[in-house]
């Protein structure tokens, strides 16, 4: 990206100033390392979110950002109902509620060590993974209804998860104001046999060990030592969500004249919030949230039980449940008054800072868990959301390394069985139906997760708690 068109604010935080449309400025929270390797869609892209109506403060862009679909890939943005603000399914994504579930194990890196491949095969054919992988559960259309309704909730009252999951997940499990009567026919049919899969991507299972503490405080709080074996879970909606998003922006798209609303780029297509497909895309996106939020809740389910197959009398207890493609109504202070504001989050995840009342009453006084996930090569970390945070970019923090390549790119320098053997010599066990998945989503295809977290740690959007890193990684 050219320096030229930012203006430095400090050496992670950098301004465009408003300019031509733009109703607000744009903010790149980045190292100045991060910056210059951001392709200009970035540039292009948060300076077009910060041309829609309606929104507050500025547009936002985390030290993970990369070109996306309208919206830059690490994404946040606000708006105003009242004051005309927009709904943009670009804005959410088209995994509604990808997010990433963090496991403690309570099982010793020797334990798991000694049982690394048991473990690794027992995991991959317990819990289907890759494109269109289906499950064992199937969902009449009552049953559909009522999982979009109920979330994590309503996979634990059909004996996936247990009760007190819930506690540990945004929203108590469930996102109220869900309509699945918006959600057209083909998206459930699609979803049908998919809840409990990983699906493809960059969706994975990973069984990871506490490398280093940063924080030993708030690592104690959230019940993260060194040497401790975590399982984190990374996937969201699967064909439900993807079909409401690919809908819901053709009609956007082709209603955004009859709202009065110029787009400066078709991808970025939004509706009023008020407005009758507004209010319809709402209560699908929210419906998709839950789906995203019983598929982790099922995944968690058949994690437990196939740790337990290798380790009888192993339980896995959930550190928190965070989602990074959503669009939510949150309460912010802007400019000295309380403001309820519609908060998109695309490729970035909520960092909620210590005392906030959403949290749960064991973590409110060390803020969140904010669970960001790395590469199958690289690390993961555990972070936890500030006070600070909650003024920079709504309580936001990044989600994961970002991508520095297409996938394209990626298969075109690395096989998947190249890619396989280069990480089983360094001891991880990589467990996959598909080689080019695994070319796609090679280590080298992403920026460096350690600078990403090290910038949002400066900028103070989220506190750095602990690093992780691969043992055993479960593709799609």
């Amino acid at each position: 990206m050219n320096f030229d068109k930012l203006e430095r604010i400090s050496n992670v935080e950098w301004k465009i100033d408003t300019s031509a449309g733009m109703r607000v400025p744009a903010i790149i929270y980045a190292s100045e390392d991060l910056i210059r390797d951001m392709d200009d869609k970035v540039y292009e892209q948060v300076t077009n979110v910060a041309r829609l109506p309606g929104i507050v403060k500025a547009a936002y862009a985390m030290p993970d950002a990369h070109w996306g679909y309208g919206f830059p890939i690490g994404g946040v943005a606000a708006f105003d109902a009242a004051e005309g603000g927009v709904i943009s399914a670009g804005g959410v994504g088209f995994d509604i509620s990808c997010g990433v579930r963090t496991l403690h194990t309570g099982l010793s890196l020797e334990q798991v060590m000694a049982n690394q491949h048991a473990l690794a095969d027992v995991l991959y054919h317990h819990i289907p993974a890759g494109l269109g992988s289906t499950g064992h559960i199937h969902l009449n259309s009552p049953q559909m209804k009522a999982m979009l309704l109920g979330g994590a909730a309503w996979a634990v009252e059909q004996g996936y998860g247990e009760r007190r999951d819930l506690e540990r997940i945004e929203e108590h499990g469930c996102m109220q104001g869900a309509d699945p009567g918006q959600v057209s026919q083909f998206a459930k049919k699609r979803q049908q046999n998919e809840m409990g899969t990983l699906g493809s991507g960059n969706h994975y299972l990973e069984v990871q060990k506490v490398v280093e503490i940063y924080d030993a405080a708030i690592a104690h709080a959230f019940g993260v030592h060194l040497g401790d074996v975590k399982i984190s879970i990374h996937c969201g909606s699967r064909g439900l969500g993807h079909q409401i998003g690919t809908e819901f922006l053709k009609q956007m798209a082709n209603s955004a004249k009859d709202h009065g609303i110029t787009l400066p780029d078709r991808e970025l297509a939004c509706a009023p919030i008020n407005s009758a497909i507004g209010q319809s895309y709402l209560g699908a996106m929210r419906a998709g949230i839950n789906c995203a939020l019983a598929n982790r809740e099922i995944i968690t389910h058949l994690t437990r039980e196939a740790v337990q197959r290798i380790f009888p009398g192993a339980h896995l207890d959930l550190l928190y449940d965070v989602s990074h493609n959503t669009c939510k109504l949150e309460r912010h202070q802007i400019d000295g008054q309380v403001k309820e504001l519609y908060v998109h989050r695309k490729g970035a995840t909520r960092a909620y800072g210590p005392g906030h009342p959403d949290l749960p009453p064991d973590l409110r006084a060390v803020g969140q868990p904010v669970l960001i996930g790395g590469t199958m090569g690289t690390a993961s970390f555990i972070l936890a959301g500030t006070e600070q945070s909650m003024a920079l970019a709504y309580g936001s923090a990044c989600h994961g390394a970002g991508r520095s390549m297409s996938r394209r790119q990626a298969i075109r320098q690395w096989h998947g069985s190249q890619v396989i053997q280069q990480l089983a010599d360094r001891g991880i066990v990589i467990r996959s139906p598909s080689k080019r998945g695994v070319a796609e989503e090679a280590p080298g295809a992403y920026k460096d997760v350690s600078a990403v977290v090290e910038s949002a740690d400066q900028a103070g959007l989220a506190r750095r708690v602990a690093r992780l890193e691969p043992l055993i990684c479960i593709k799609g």
